[in-house]
């Protein structure tokens, strides 16, 4: 760089978008991002009181041309052990799910359109009959998260009036978002009933009043209570519900569909709830959404409430959706209920497979067992026995370098060694990987493999 002697050192812009090397970056950017590149550009110059090359100058916008127009969201390889892992987006969704959500929102669908008899349909009809098949559930809706299906349903069915709910299941879910501020977003009175760690149906009942409109169970799904501890199960809640004619609303949060470890199950919990709501994006395994299930009722007062269409899911998610659930009706596992059954040995043998390979390019690393979690706020304190690559080397500088890597790479620092659970790889990311983790360590240790 040189000194700027004044204001006629810097060239104009429209002269620079003139010129050969400019008009050939047209090529590839509109000309009004390439002027305010080189606006911002020039501007830097100025301030700094140092003139830029030409090449360099063209450098520099380049650069910046590339970085704005770069996605901000991209793929990233899961080595943590944290199979729903929040930060990462939860459940990756299966080929057939993802491919169905491109196909649906590359062209027009039938997503409110009765094909039929070409009157507007119900988007929710798209899946309630899978739905139905899966779990029993009369009637279901679909809107875009489990606070948003727990927010309507309390809007709906109970605003101005009260909703029992026990002390020990005021939970806190990520980002600080609370249940009591959920009901009182609602316009429900929350009734808070019991003890933190012990909770009976009598309590439940006897807090019921001519204002009361349901009773609320809320499966503790983010935390675990030991010791001396009782709450009301679903059943009993069902009975106080029925004496008095209230509705029993049931958040389950993670949605098991089947027995995991002690999670409850939906087909289960809709024995006895009039509405029971979950994550689609937990142990479902699908896309981000809020599922309500129950009778037809709750369902419809829902769907009808002017909140739901603020709430309501597009057609991408709808689709992914629907092809997740017909996999589970045609047998096939979701990637998430894969990385859960994984058996240890099946894990050992892949990341020791992992580490021959890594071995054959000079990178020192070795096995090692620890536990991987389910993460995303279910069944805490369940580990799973896993299988770890460790690497030798700076822990923190090489977990630092695979993150900002290409593709990025998060790892998990365990014995102070940046390590990669094999639990949370897909099954074809693996030469990804040992491209990833081999680029890193030359970066960090100044070695090429």
């Amino acid at each position: 760089m040189r000194s700027v002697r004044g204001p006629a050192a810097l060239p104009a812009v429209g002269r620079l978008l003139n010129q050969p090397a400019y008009r050939r970056l047209q090529e590839r950017y509109p000309r009004r991002l390439i002027a305010d590149a080189l606006r911002e550009q020039l501007a830097q110059e100025r301030a700094s009181e140092q003139v830029a090359g030409a090449e360099e100058r063209l450098e520099r916008v380049s650069e910046r041309l590339a970085v704005w127009t770069a996605p901000q969201l991209r793929p990233v390889l899961n080595g943590t052990g944290v199979v729903l892992h929040t930060n990462l987006g939860r459940a990756p969704l299966s080929a057939d799910a993802a491919e169905a959500a491109a196909r649906i929102g590359a062209g027009y669908s039938n997503l409110e359109l009765d094909l039929a008899s070409g009157r507007r349909g119900n988007r929710a009809d798209l899946v309630a009959g899978l739905f139905r098949r899966l779990t029993g559930a009369p009637a279901a809706l679909v809107v875009n998260n489990n606070a948003a299906a727990v927010l309507l349903a309390l809007t709906a069915l109970a605003r101005d009036r009260e909703v029992v709910v026990s002390r020990g299941q005021q939970v806190e879910i990520g980002g600080s978002f609370r249940m009591p501020d959920v009901m009182r977003l609602s316009g429900a009175v929350m009734v808070e009933v019991g003890t933190t760690n012990r909770t009976r149906a009598a309590d439940y009942e006897a807090a019921v009043t001519e204002r009361t409109a349901a009773l609320l169970f809320v499966h503790t799904s983010n935390f675990r209570l030991t010791g001396f501890v009782e709450q009301a199960s679903l059943s009993e809640l069902a009975s106080v519900a029925r004496r008095h004619r209230l509705l029993l609303l049931a958040d389950l949060g993670s949605g098991a569909m089947e027995a995991v470890f002690d999670e409850p199950v939906v087909p289960d919990a809709l024995r006895w709830a009039d509405l029971v709501t979950f994550s689609g994006d937990k142990l479902l395994g699908g896309p981000q959404a809020g599922i309500a299930l129950g009778a037809p009722e709750p369902v419809r007062a829902m769907a009808s409430h002017p909140l739901a269409r603020a709430l309501r899911v597009d057609k991408m998610t709808l689709a992914a959706l629907e092809a997740t659930l017909r996999e589970r009706l045609l047998g096939r596992p979701s990637p998430v209920a894969r990385m859960l059954v994984a058996a240890p040995e099946e894990l050992r043998r892949r990341a020791a497979y992992l580490v021959v390979r890594l071995a054959e390019r000079g990178i020192r690393c070795h096995l090692l067992e620890a536990e991987s979690a389910v993460g995303g706020g279910s069944v805490p304190g369940r580990g799973l026995r896993s299988w770890l690559v460790a690497l030798e080397g700076p822990a923190s500088a090489l977990a630092a370098t695979l993150r900002r890597g290409e593709p990025p790479v998060l790892a998990r620092i365990e014995r102070d060694l940046c390590c990669i659970d094999v639990r949370t790889l897909l099954p074809a990311q693996d030469d990804l990987l040992q491209d990833a983790v081999e680029a890193a360590v030359a970066a960090v240790t100044g070695k090429g493999g």
